[in-house]
């Protein structure tokens, strides 16, 4: 693959000619590091704005709820449960974790029509931000940027899989990762860390000191969620060279820091919920109190660990499924280097030779890649987001949906199974069938791949016996479905 190619399919989200790029394709990308273009929040739900309409939904979902539930459960749903000063049970109960995924998906048995406004105005929320940052992909002149900032919500994931973050995967993104993509990663990681998304998501708003004056008081106590994947998917990685006792210092460092139900997911420091005493986390003692998190942000960040670990992230999206070594190196060494600057990092990785080898074999694209970039190819505006959603899931990728906190997987033989290949084919071809009409699949592969589209799909395209064949063999091509 040429250089202008990589750069338009490998790091952006495919451009519909390289003669824009062609004279400079390095430059083309690290420009798009200066000045990324931003994404419009203009007249979609933040997090305050979503807390009203989750509340509701788990209500309603808690209502519906079968015989049996916990004495907790049964307090929380009648409303007689912790004070609203701490974190609603509506919003973090085991129950309404269960039930709240699948109330928003399908209706109860005839449910009052209060039960099912929430629901039908948390699934328009959710759908405006879906096609607010899909149309983002598709339209944006800086599509490496944007690739960039993706690459960090799905580092720092949160998904929409238990009741209390339903709303809450889109926002999270704009307040919390947009903002920091391209600054220092100790502000993104304290970011990240201190969403309501993020402290819901992974339980830390349920996290309590034992020795605290509320850990005295209650059964309830400390969560080590949140602590374990900061340590062993945000920073040092799991070789990173922390313990369990690393993991359990760095949970009683985080209690406190919770999410209030009643001003709308506010994020807070609770002195009363706080283990006191001083932390030793990898090695490093942090007193009591919440200016904890900011010393252990930067730290964490500066770790060298931390540095390989996101360095070698960072070139399998980009580059390779087994990263070059020394291209790791070189990322790793330039987040030390520059204090974890982030349009330092991404110039480190995208001014290196080895990102460039024309000879290396591209990405499998994930579902969602593989529908905008044909949506980007097209220039066709993505109007019908149920329908987007619908597409994504039976190709394995449902909107705000990760299976864990992982995020999606990234390597090719995650997404190489035999049903899902069909799957991708019975999209392209429901796609040609719909926009065939829309450009001539021939000339659009020569101006898009130029000497890299191959001779094999070049003679299938020829071959095809209409413009509709023509974009279907486009889409299932090696070319098109690698990046």
């Amino acid at each position: 693959m040429h250089a202008a190619a990589l750069a338009a399919h490998r790091f952006g989200y495919a451009e519909t000619s390289l003669r824009p790029l062609a004279a400079d394709p390095r430059g083309w990308v690290l420009a798009q590091f200066d000045a990324p273009a931003p994404l419009d929040p203009r007249g979609l739900a933040g997090t305050a704005e979503i807390a009203p309409l989750t509340r509701a939904v788990l209500q309603a979902a808690l209502g519906a709820l079968p015989a049996a539930e916990t004495r907790a459960e049964a307090r929380a749903r009648r409303g007689t449960g912790p004070a609203p000063s701490e974190t609603a049970p509506s919003m973090a109960s085991p129950a309404a974790d269960r039930a709240a995924p699948a109330a928003a998906a399908a209706p109860a048995p005839t449910p009052p029509a209060e039960a099912l406004a929430p629901r039908a105005a948390l699934r328009r929320a959710n759908l405006a931000a879906w096609q607010r940052r899909w149309q983002q992909v598709i339209d944006t002149p800086t599509p490496v940027a944007e690739r960039w900032q993706l690459f960090w919500s799905n580092h720092f994931s949160i998904a929409a899989t238990k009741g209390a973050t339903l709303g809450l995967v889109a926002p999270y993104e704009r307040e919390a990762i947009r903002p920091h993509a391209f600054g220092r990663f100790a502000e993104l990681l304290r970011a990240a860390t201190l969403h309501a998304g993020m402290l819901l998501y992974l339980d830390n708003a349920q996290s309590i000191g034992p020795g605290s004056p509320a850990g005295r008081r209650r059964a309830r106590g400390l969560n080590e969620n949140l602590a374990r994947e900061l340590l062993e998917l945000h920073t040092v990685g799991v070789h990173g060279g922390y313990d369990q006792r690393d993991v359990t210092e760095l949970a009683r460092l985080l209690t406190g820091w919770t999410v209030r139900r009643g001003e709308g997911l506010a994020v807070v420091f609770e002195p009363a919920r706080h283990e006191p005493g001083p932390k030793t986390v990898l090695g490093r003692r942090y007193e009591e109190g919440p200016q904890a998190v900011d010393r252990l942000c930067e730290d964490l960040a500066r770790h060298p660990a931390t540095a390989r670990f996101l360095a070698t992230k960072l070139v399998r999206h980009f580059v390779a499924d087994e990263p070059p070594a020394a291209l790791v190196d070189a990322v790793a060494a330039a987040h030390l280097r520059h204090d974890g600057e982030l349009r330092r990092v991404a110039a480190a990785l995208f001014e290196h030779p080895l990102a460039w080898d024309t000879e290396r074999p591209g990405r499998f694209k994930r579902p969602e890649e593989l529908l905008l970039s044909a949506h980007r190819l097209l220039k066709l505006p993505l109007t019908r987001p149920e329908r987007t959603a619908q597409d994504l899931a039976e190709m394995g990728q449902p909107p705000d949906r990760a299976p864990s906190p992982q995020g999606w997987p990234d390597g090719d033989a995650d997404w190489l199974a035999p049903d899902a290949l069909w799957k991708r084919v019975q999209w392209a071809a429901g796609m040609a069938e719909r926009h065939g009409d829309l450009a001539d699949a021939r000339r659009l592969a020569a101006l898009a791949w130029g000497e890299d589209l191959g001779e094999p799909t070049r003679r299938e395209l020829d071959r095809a016996a209409s413009g509709g064949q023509a974009l279907a063999l486009l889409l299932a091509s090696p070319e098109f479905q690698r990046r």
